[in-house]
Protein backbone atom coordinates (compact mmCIF):
# COMPACT_ATOMS: atom_id res chain seq x y z
CA UNK A 1 0.00 0.00 0.00
CA UNK A 2 1.31 3.43 -1.31
CA UNK A 3 1.78 6.10 1.73
CA UNK A 4 -1.02 8.75 1.28
CA UNK A 5 0.45 12.21 0.92
CA UNK A 6 -1.06 15.11 2.21
CA UNK A 7 -0.03 19.15 1.70
CA UNK A 8 1.58 20.74 5.00
CA UNK A 9 -1.12 22.94 5.76
CA UNK A 10 -4.38 19.76 5.34
CA UNK A 11 -2.19 18.78 7.97
CA UNK A 12 -1.85 21.59 10.31
CA UNK A 13 -5.62 22.34 10.06
CA UNK A 14 -6.50 18.54 10.84
CA UNK A 15 -4.14 18.54 13.81
CA UNK A 16 -5.31 22.22 14.98
CA UNK A 17 -8.94 20.91 14.99
CA UNK A 18 -8.10 17.96 17.42
CA UNK A 19 -6.95 20.72 19.41
CA UNK A 20 -9.85 22.66 19.54
CA UNK A 21 -12.20 19.74 20.09
CA UNK A 22 -9.99 18.72 23.53
CA UNK A 23 -10.52 22.35 24.56
CA UNK A 24 -7.20 24.07 23.49
CA UNK A 25 -7.76 28.04 22.56
CA UNK A 26 -7.11 28.97 19.67
CA UNK A 27 -3.45 30.84 20.20
CA UNK A 28 -2.70 27.16 22.06
CA UNK A 29 -4.04 25.13 18.85
CA UNK A 30 -1.93 26.96 16.80
CA UNK A 31 1.16 26.95 18.53
CA UNK A 32 1.00 22.92 18.94
CA UNK A 33 -0.37 22.05 15.51
CA UNK A 34 3.14 24.16 14.28
CA UNK A 35 5.00 22.49 17.12
CA UNK A 36 3.81 19.25 15.58
CA UNK A 37 3.81 19.55 11.99
CA UNK A 38 7.62 20.57 12.59
CA UNK A 39 8.62 17.75 12.88
CA UNK A 40 6.87 16.16 10.30
CA UNK A 41 8.00 18.52 7.49
CA UNK A 42 11.70 18.46 9.12
CA UNK A 43 11.57 14.41 8.58
CA UNK A 44 11.52 13.48 12.22
CA UNK A 45 7.73 11.28 11.59
CA UNK A 46 8.15 9.21 14.94
CA UNK A 47 7.58 13.14 16.78
CA UNK A 48 4.87 14.56 14.53
CA UNK A 49 1.26 13.67 13.98
CA UNK A 50 2.53 10.44 15.02
CA UNK A 51 1.87 11.20 18.28
CA UNK A 52 -0.91 12.88 18.47
CA UNK A 53 -3.30 10.34 19.10
CA UNK A 54 -1.08 9.79 22.31
CA UNK A 55 -1.64 12.82 23.49
CA UNK A 56 -5.40 12.96 23.06
CA UNK A 57 -5.67 10.18 25.03
CA UNK A 58 -3.30 11.79 28.11
CA UNK A 59 -6.36 14.20 28.18
CA UNK A 60 -8.91 11.32 27.47
CA UNK A 61 -7.04 10.49 31.15
CA UNK A 62 -6.74 13.77 32.72
CA UNK A 63 -2.84 13.96 32.44
CA UNK A 64 -2.97 16.74 29.85
CA UNK A 65 -4.96 20.20 31.06
CA UNK A 66 -5.64 21.91 27.97
CA UNK A 67 -6.24 25.09 29.77
CA UNK A 68 -3.08 25.21 31.62
CA UNK A 69 -2.52 28.45 33.67
CA UNK A 70 1.55 28.11 32.51
CA UNK A 71 3.36 30.95 34.81
CA UNK A 72 6.84 31.51 36.01
CA UNK A 73 6.99 30.52 39.50
CA UNK A 74 10.65 31.62 40.56
CA UNK A 75 12.87 34.14 39.01
CA UNK A 76 16.36 35.82 38.63
CA UNK A 77 17.39 38.46 36.12
CA UNK A 78 18.47 35.84 33.85
CA UNK A 79 16.42 32.60 35.22
CA UNK A 80 13.24 31.64 35.32
CA UNK A 81 11.65 28.30 36.55
CA UNK A 82 8.36 27.65 34.85
CA UNK A 83 5.54 25.29 36.00
CA UNK A 84 3.18 24.19 32.95
CA UNK A 85 -0.07 22.89 34.91
CA UNK A 86 -0.09 20.26 33.31
CA UNK A 87 -0.50 21.45 30.03
CA UNK A 88 0.65 20.26 26.84
CA UNK A 89 4.65 20.57 26.31
CA UNK A 90 3.69 21.61 22.68
CA UNK A 91 2.30 24.95 24.76
CA UNK A 92 4.51 25.18 27.54
CA UNK A 93 8.02 24.75 25.75
CA UNK A 94 7.69 27.58 23.38
CA UNK A 95 6.05 29.76 26.24
CA UNK A 96 9.32 28.88 28.09
CA UNK A 97 11.77 29.48 25.20
CA UNK A 98 10.70 32.77 24.61
CA UNK A 99 11.35 34.04 28.01
CA UNK A 100 14.88 32.78 27.97
CA UNK A 101 15.58 34.76 24.85
CA UNK A 102 13.75 37.69 26.76
CA UNK A 103 16.16 37.31 29.04
CA UNK A 104 19.08 36.78 27.37
CA UNK A 105 17.69 40.34 25.18
CA UNK A 106 18.54 42.15 28.86
CA UNK A 107 21.15 39.81 30.85
CA UNK A 108 22.75 38.12 27.51
CA UNK A 109 21.80 35.00 28.49
CA UNK A 110 18.70 33.54 29.40
CA UNK A 111 18.04 29.94 30.99
CA UNK A 112 14.48 28.75 31.52
CA UNK A 113 13.91 24.88 33.47
CA UNK A 114 10.46 24.00 33.48
CA UNK A 115 8.22 21.44 35.54
CA UNK A 116 4.81 19.92 35.64
CA UNK A 117 5.17 19.52 31.92
CA UNK A 118 4.28 16.62 29.01
CA UNK A 119 6.02 15.97 25.97
CA UNK A 120 7.03 18.95 23.85
CA UNK A 121 7.71 17.37 20.78
CA UNK A 122 11.07 17.56 18.89
CA UNK A 123 13.54 19.76 20.48
CA UNK A 124 15.12 21.46 17.47
CA UNK A 125 11.68 23.46 17.35
CA UNK A 126 12.13 25.36 20.22
CA UNK A 127 16.20 25.85 20.20
CA UNK A 128 15.96 27.47 16.74
CA UNK A 129 13.23 30.33 17.91
CA UNK A 130 16.46 31.97 19.02
CA UNK A 131 18.24 31.74 15.63
CA UNK A 132 15.97 35.05 14.01
CA UNK A 133 17.53 36.96 17.10
CA UNK A 134 21.13 36.30 16.51
CA UNK A 135 20.84 34.11 19.69
CA UNK A 136 22.16 30.53 19.77
CA UNK A 137 19.46 28.61 21.17
CA UNK A 138 19.46 25.49 23.40
CA UNK A 139 16.31 22.82 24.39
CA UNK A 140 16.51 19.83 26.08
CA UNK A 141 13.85 17.29 27.88
CA UNK A 142 13.87 14.40 30.26
CA UNK A 143 11.67 11.72 29.06
CA UNK A 144 9.24 8.26 30.19
CA UNK A 145 12.17 5.91 31.67
CA UNK A 146 13.00 3.31 28.61
CA UNK A 147 16.96 3.50 28.95
CA UNK A 148 18.91 1.37 30.44
CA UNK A 149 22.38 3.19 31.95
CA UNK A 150 25.76 1.08 31.40
CA UNK A 151 25.83 -2.19 33.20
CA UNK A 152 22.20 -1.62 34.07
CA UNK A 153 18.83 -3.93 33.19
CA UNK A 154 16.89 -1.66 35.27
CA UNK A 155 15.00 1.71 32.63
CA UNK A 156 16.09 4.69 34.59
CA UNK A 157 16.24 7.40 32.33
CA UNK A 158 14.47 8.62 29.20
CA UNK A 159 15.79 9.17 25.55
CA UNK A 160 16.32 12.78 26.72
CA UNK A 161 17.10 14.70 23.32
CA UNK A 162 19.64 17.66 23.08
CA UNK A 163 19.12 20.43 20.88
CA UNK A 164 21.53 23.41 19.90
CA UNK A 165 20.82 25.81 16.76
CA UNK A 166 23.62 27.93 15.97
CA UNK A 167 23.02 30.89 13.50
CA UNK A 168 25.50 31.69 10.53
CA UNK A 169 25.38 34.16 8.00
CA UNK A 170 24.78 33.10 3.94
CA UNK A 171 25.34 29.37 5.00
CA UNK A 172 22.00 27.46 6.63
CA UNK A 173 22.25 27.54 10.63
CA UNK A 174 23.88 24.69 12.49
CA UNK A 175 21.21 22.19 13.69
CA UNK A 176 22.40 19.41 15.92
CA UNK A 177 18.97 17.76 16.98
CA UNK A 178 19.61 14.53 18.80
CA UNK A 179 18.31 11.96 21.17
CA UNK A 180 21.01 10.69 24.07
CA UNK A 181 20.38 6.78 23.28
CA UNK A 182 21.38 5.49 20.06
CA UNK A 183 18.04 5.60 18.67
CA UNK A 184 15.10 7.24 19.75
CA UNK A 185 11.59 4.89 21.09
CA UNK A 186 10.02 6.78 18.35
CA UNK A 187 12.67 4.86 15.38
CA UNK A 188 11.12 1.65 16.90
CA UNK A 189 7.50 2.36 16.54
CA UNK A 190 8.40 3.02 12.78
CA UNK A 191 9.91 -0.09 12.88
CA UNK A 192 7.23 -1.42 14.44
CA UNK A 193 4.60 -0.58 12.27
CA UNK A 194 6.77 -1.44 8.90
CA UNK A 195 7.37 -5.09 10.68
CA UNK A 196 11.41 -4.77 10.56
CA UNK A 197 14.05 -5.75 12.92
CA UNK A 198 16.27 -3.19 14.44
CA UNK A 199 19.95 -3.06 14.07
CA UNK A 200 22.08 -4.42 16.61
CA UNK A 201 22.93 -2.11 19.85
CA UNK A 202 19.62 -0.03 19.61
CA UNK A 203 18.33 -2.11 22.37
CA UNK A 204 18.87 -5.07 24.91
CA UNK A 205 16.29 -7.89 26.35
CA UNK A 206 15.43 -7.54 30.13
CA UNK A 207 18.30 -9.76 30.97
CA UNK A 208 20.74 -7.21 29.13
CA UNK A 209 21.63 -9.14 26.02
CA UNK A 210 21.61 -7.94 22.69
CA UNK A 211 18.35 -7.98 20.72
CA UNK A 212 17.09 -6.71 17.08
CA UNK A 213 13.44 -7.04 18.32
CA UNK A 214 11.86 -3.80 18.05
CA UNK A 215 8.98 -5.64 20.35
CA UNK A 216 11.67 -5.75 22.87
CA UNK A 217 10.26 -2.89 25.27
CA UNK A 218 7.38 -4.51 25.73
CA UNK A 219 9.17 -7.71 26.74
CA UNK A 220 11.18 -5.76 29.45
CA UNK A 221 14.10 -4.84 27.36
CA UNK A 222 15.27 -1.54 27.74
CA UNK A 223 16.48 0.88 24.88
CA UNK A 224 20.72 1.65 25.09
CA UNK A 225 22.35 5.16 25.37
CA UNK A 226 24.23 6.48 23.04
CA UNK A 227 27.23 4.27 22.05
CA UNK A 228 25.61 0.82 22.45
CA UNK A 229 28.12 -0.64 24.85
CA UNK A 230 30.96 0.65 27.09
CA UNK A 231 33.32 -0.82 24.53
CA UNK A 232 31.71 2.32 22.04
CA UNK A 233 31.58 4.48 24.33
CA UNK A 234 27.65 4.11 25.69
CA UNK A 235 29.37 5.72 29.01
CA UNK A 236 29.19 8.89 27.64
CA UNK A 237 25.46 8.68 26.30
CA UNK A 238 24.51 7.56 29.79
CA UNK A 239 26.54 10.56 31.22
CA UNK A 240 24.86 12.45 28.17
CA UNK A 241 21.18 10.97 29.03
CA UNK A 242 22.01 12.02 32.99
CA UNK A 243 22.59 15.51 32.39
CA UNK A 244 19.86 16.32 30.80
CA UNK A 245 17.98 14.61 33.40
CA UNK A 246 19.05 16.48 35.80
CA UNK A 247 19.07 19.80 33.98
CA UNK A 248 15.99 19.18 33.27
CA UNK A 249 14.09 17.88 36.10
CA UNK A 250 16.37 18.00 39.35
CA UNK A 251 16.83 22.39 39.15
CA UNK A 252 12.49 22.31 37.81
CA UNK A 253 11.24 20.57 40.56
CA UNK A 254 9.65 18.19 38.07
CA UNK A 255 10.10 14.28 38.24
CA UNK A 256 12.91 12.44 36.80
CA UNK A 257 14.82 9.17 36.39
CA UNK A 258 12.35 6.44 37.23
CA UNK A 259 9.49 8.53 38.28
CA UNK A 260 9.36 10.46 35.26
CA UNK A 261 5.72 10.20 33.73
CA UNK A 262 4.90 7.29 30.98
CA UNK A 263 3.50 8.49 27.10
CA UNK A 264 1.08 6.01 27.31
CA UNK A 265 -1.93 6.20 28.96
CA UNK A 266 -2.51 2.57 29.66
CA UNK A 267 0.77 2.66 31.89
CA UNK A 268 -0.09 3.89 35.62
CA UNK A 269 1.96 6.95 36.58
CA UNK A 270 4.18 6.15 39.78
CA UNK A 271 2.81 5.81 43.33
CA UNK A 272 5.66 7.79 44.44
CA UNK A 273 6.74 10.85 42.66
CA UNK A 274 9.51 13.27 43.56
CA UNK A 275 8.55 16.40 41.36
CA UNK A 276 5.99 17.60 39.46
CA UNK A 277 5.12 16.24 35.86
CA UNK A 278 7.88 16.24 32.64
CA UNK A 279 10.89 18.89 32.95
CA UNK A 280 12.48 20.91 30.42
CA UNK A 281 15.28 22.97 30.29
CA UNK A 282 16.06 25.92 27.85
CA UNK A 283 19.35 28.88 27.04
CA UNK A 284 19.27 31.28 24.79
CA UNK A 285 22.77 32.94 24.19
CA UNK A 286 22.87 36.59 22.72
CA UNK A 287 25.66 35.89 19.81
CA UNK A 288 27.09 39.94 20.75
CA UNK A 289 26.91 39.12 24.34
CA UNK A 290 30.33 37.56 23.22
CA UNK A 291 31.57 39.05 19.94
CA UNK A 292 29.81 41.34 17.17
CA UNK A 293 27.11 38.95 15.59
CA UNK A 294 28.49 39.76 12.23
CA UNK A 295 31.69 38.72 13.04
CA UNK A 296 30.57 35.24 14.72
CA UNK A 297 28.55 34.74 11.65
CA UNK A 298 31.06 35.45 9.04
CA UNK A 299 33.27 32.41 10.94
CA UNK A 300 30.23 30.37 11.51
CA UNK A 301 30.21 30.46 7.70
CA UNK A 302 33.86 29.62 7.01
CA UNK A 303 33.54 26.42 10.01
CA UNK A 304 31.04 25.55 7.70
CA UNK A 305 32.32 25.49 4.20
CA UNK A 306 35.58 24.28 5.61
CA UNK A 307 33.76 20.92 7.11
CA UNK A 308 31.40 20.97 4.19
CA UNK A 309 34.92 20.83 1.79
CA UNK A 310 36.78 18.03 3.80
CA UNK A 311 38.05 15.22 2.15
CA UNK A 312 35.72 12.45 2.87
CA UNK A 313 36.33 8.25 2.51
CA UNK A 314 35.90 6.86 -1.09
CA UNK A 315 32.02 6.69 -1.92
CA UNK A 316 30.77 9.54 0.55
CA UNK A 317 30.05 13.16 -1.38
CA UNK A 318 30.57 15.32 1.19
CA UNK A 319 29.90 16.10 5.61
CA UNK A 320 26.73 16.77 6.73
CA UNK A 321 26.38 19.50 8.63
CA UNK A 322 24.03 19.01 11.50
CA UNK A 323 20.79 20.28 9.87
CA UNK A 324 21.22 19.85 6.68
CA UNK A 325 19.40 16.77 6.28
CA UNK A 326 16.44 18.18 8.04
CA UNK A 327 16.22 21.51 6.36
CA UNK A 328 16.11 19.68 2.57
CA UNK A 329 13.71 17.11 3.80
CA UNK A 330 11.27 20.87 4.92
CA UNK A 331 12.05 21.85 1.60
CA UNK A 332 10.80 18.89 -0.70
CA UNK A 333 8.22 17.97 1.90
CA UNK A 334 6.71 21.63 1.25
CA UNK A 335 6.76 21.24 -2.24
CA UNK A 336 5.69 17.57 -2.34
CA UNK A 337 3.64 17.44 0.53
CA UNK A 338 4.12 14.72 3.71
CA UNK A 339 4.06 11.15 2.88
CA UNK A 340 2.35 9.54 5.89
CA UNK A 341 2.75 5.53 7.07
CA UNK A 342 -0.82 4.11 6.32
CA UNK A 343 -0.75 2.69 9.64
CA UNK A 344 -0.63 6.62 11.11
CA UNK A 345 -3.11 7.44 8.15
CA UNK A 346 -5.60 5.25 9.62
CA UNK A 347 -5.00 6.25 13.58
CA UNK A 348 -5.37 9.76 12.42
CA UNK A 349 -8.44 9.02 10.23
CA UNK A 350 -9.78 7.32 13.65
CA UNK A 351 -9.22 10.03 15.67
CA UNK A 352 -10.93 12.24 13.37
CA UNK A 353 -14.00 10.31 13.33
CA UNK A 354 -14.11 9.94 17.13
CA UNK A 355 -13.44 13.74 17.77
CA UNK A 356 -15.40 14.68 14.88
CA UNK A 357 -12.80 16.26 12.63
CA UNK A 358 -12.48 15.15 8.88
CA UNK A 359 -8.56 13.88 7.76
Amino acid sequence: MENPNFSYQHLWQFAHDIFLKIGCSPDHARQASDVLLSADLRGIDSHGLARLSGYVRLWEVKRVNSTPNIRIVHESPSTAVVDGDQGLGLVIAPYAMEIAIAKARTCGTGWVAVKNSNHFGIAGYHAMKALQHDMIGIAMTNASPLVAPTFSVERLLGTNPICVAIPADKQPPFVADFATTTAANGKLEILQRKNQEAPVGWIQTKDGGPSTNPHELKDGGALIPLGSDREHGSHKGFCLGAWVDIFSAVLSGANYGPWVPPFVSFLALPNDPVGDGIGHFFGALRIDAFRPANEFKHHMDNWISRFRSAKTIAGQLHVIIPGDPERECEEQRRKDGIALDPKVADDLKQLGEKLGVKL
